[in-house]
């Protein structure tokens, strides 16, 4: 196993070498396991010690080699590498238990999961589901799309036809697969054809009927929550449906079966576990570009129907020319409420009722901004005000707040003594604050106290139910050195951007993960003096 690390370390070294750009004394090549495979970044130094930028162009597979034959010896689930050469042919390779992953952006530093089998439930997943009967009929929606058919047919001067229908046998099964059935109006529709086929393009709002096997496959890559990392969930908030409660508050559920598509990442599909206000087969917008959660469409695919014929009698509709004409909808689906989320320097006197995110885009370090407007605002549920000082939290004590940002301002924390909604809290103050009130609030799992000068951090070790963690390498060692880490962390995060690797790995070691001892390697290679090391 030696052996073949030494020489796969070789045939990177060489790449390297060839690569360098003129008058290069040095070249560090990092690389770390991540989400989408390896991620790998390098530096040279040059002559006169300016550093630049060193890319890797030589094979992965080389690099992944070499990783997965140092994690097989060692046991580790993830391995980091530091490869360094110089011109002379001298080269080492350093490699660690990757227990820790750097940050970059807004919140730099270092992260350490602790628990990885734990994740932040989605808020819809404990909604309560409607229980009014569905809004469909089979009858109805089957009549519809004929009329919808000989609409475009006379727009278009062609006739679309659809593929055969499927039988009442292979809806069974998919039935069975998925675990519930299609709603009634779906169901008709798919026992009189199996999708919109390659003939009518953009059938259900510009989007494509999909195959009954596709749904299923669809909604099989939809039915488990995304996890993309801590740093992108920590304090996430889906935002509600317009109407409030219809729709559950999440990105993916395994009741969500996508019908149509574009091939974009985006469905229309039919919910059939809908919240309290929702009815089962409404039809709603769901995928990559739903980034603030689902929306709704309709109550129904007979709805949807009937919203496509009336568009097409207002002749909302253009006819596009392509290998094969098709209708494209001038007005398609709406778009969230343009009153649901507040982007601004600050919050106005007035404030719609259905606001549910307010982000402070403007800094203003002087100017306390008053929060008593927002009580006008009983679903808001996301709170960005960082950029500027509050120093009264009290209008938030009966707001069903969620994600709070904020920049405290010589106020306290009283306010959000056990505070029944609030989940996340990324705090800054201006003085020393006492966190005690925190320790009531039933639902914060996450914390990032990296920018606020706390009374008594050690307080935390009463927070029972805190599941991340973010502070500044002197506020965890004052935990660390009291043995005062919250006890059901599962995640935390060094909020120091200029920390070295070994730094974090000794933080990741106090913490209790195993860190172990790195494996190291050094040779020299023969070099020919001109192109880098000889092969």
């Amino acid at each position: 196993m030696a052996e073949l690390i030494e020489q796969g370390v070789a045939r990177v070294v060489r790449t390297i070498a060839a690569n360098a750009p003129e008058g290069w004394t040095e070249a560090v090549l990092v690389s770390t396991e991540g989400l989408s495979g390896l991620g790998v970044s390098g530096e040279c130094v040059l002559s006169d010690a300016t550093p630049r930028p060193l890319y890797f162009a030589g094979r992965f597979q080389d690099l992944s080699d070499v990783t997965a034959a140092v994690g097989t010896a060692h046991g580790w689930e993830r391995t980091r590498l530091e490869i360094r050469c110089r011109p002379s042919g001298e080269y080492s390779l350093v490699a660690s238990h990757d227990v820790v992953s750097r940050l970059h952006g807004e919140r730099p530093g270092f992260l350490a999961v602790l628990d990885h089998g734990y994740r932040l439930s989605p808020a819809g997943y404990a909604q309560n589901e409607g229980t009014a009967g569905p809004a469909g009929d089979p009858e109805l929606a089957l009549a519809r799309l004929r009329a919808y058919l000989e609409r475009r047919a006379e727009i278009l001067g062609r006739s679309e036809t659809l593929p055969p229908p499927v039988t009442e046998a292979a809806l069974a099964d998919a039935e069975r697969r998925l675990g519930r059935p299609l709603p009634a109006d779906l169901r008709a529709l798919y026992l009189a054809a199996d999708g919109s086929g390659d003939d009518a393009c953009g059938l259900f709002g510009n989007l494509s009927w999909m195959p009954l096997a596709r749904l299923v496959g669809a909604n099989a890559d939809l039915r488990e929550p995304v996890w993309t990392g801590w740093e992108n969930h920590w304090d996430a908030v889906v935002l509600d449906a317009d109407p409030p409660g219809t729709v559950r508050r999440c990105h993916e559920h395994p009741a969500w079966l996508p019908f149509a598509t574009a091939d974009d990442g985006n469905y229309l599909a039919v919910d059939m576990s809908p919240a309290h206000a929702g009815l089962p087969g409404q039809v709603i917008e769901i995928g990559r570009d739903y980034y603030d959660g689902p929306l709704y469409l309709c109550d129904s695919v007979t709805s949807l129907l009937a919203r496509y014929l009336d568009l097409l009698d207002r002749g909302a509709y253009e006819v596009e020319e392509d290998d094969v004409d098709y209708i494209d909808f001038v007005e398609g689906p709406r778009e969230p409420g343009s009153d649901q989320e507040l982007r601004s320097g600050g919050i106005p006197h007035t404030v719609s009722p259905d606001l549910q995110a307010v982000l402070i885009q403007v800094n203003a370090p002087t100017s306390p901004m008053d929060l008593t407007p927002l009580a006008a605002a009983p679903h808001v549920q996301k709170l960005e005000l960082k950029r500027r000082p509050v120093t009264d939290l009290t209008p938030l004590r009966n707001l069903p707040v969620e994600s709070l940002a904020v920049s405290l301002h010589g106020g306290d924390l009283a306010p959000l003594e056990g505070h029944p909604h609030l989940s996340s809290l990324d705090l800054a103050t201006t003085a020393p604050a006492d966190i005690t009130p925190l320790r009531t609030a039933p639902n914060l799992r996450c914390l990032d106290l990296s920018q606020a000068t706390v009374q008594d951090l050690t307080v935390l070790a009463d927070f029972p139910h805190l599941r991340y963690l973010a502070l500044t390498g002197s506020q965890w060692a004052v935990l660390l050195n009291e043995d005062k880490v919250p006890p059901s962390l599962a995640a935390a995060r060094l909020a120091e951007r200029d920390a070295s690797h070994a730094e974090a790995l000794s933080w990741a070691a106090r913490l209790g993960l195993p860190v172990g001892a790195s494996y190291v390697i050094s040779g020299t290679l023969a070099s020919d003096g001109d192109t880098g090391y000889t092969r």
